[in-house]
């Protein structure tokens, strides 16, 4: 196998594996967050607390994958254009 051939079949089951995940997961954790719903914050004496909700993924700790996003816009722009 040519090292082209090997790259393209790289890159064809990496697509295929992320484009699963779309489909099976669609929402991973919030990367500002990292998937809590709040930042972690420390009081004076050291101890941690709970700080303000996550303004990002509005305290839900999750968020929308890119991959299911825009399969989300390509349906819709079908569905209008179908009507």
């Amino acid at each position: 196998m040519t090292p082209a051939l090997f790259a393209i079949a790289c890159l064809l089951a990496v697509t295929f594996c992320y484009g699963g995940l779309c489909a099976a997961v669609p929402f991973g954790p919030c990367r500002r967050c990292r998937g809590m719903g709040h930042q972690i914050k420390t009081d004076r004496k050291g101890r941690i607390k709970r700080g303000k909700d996550c303004r990002r993924c509005h305290a839900t700790g999750k968020r929308i994958r890119a991959g299911r996003h825009l399969y989300n816009v390509a349906a819709r722009i079908h569905r209008d254009g179908t009507r």
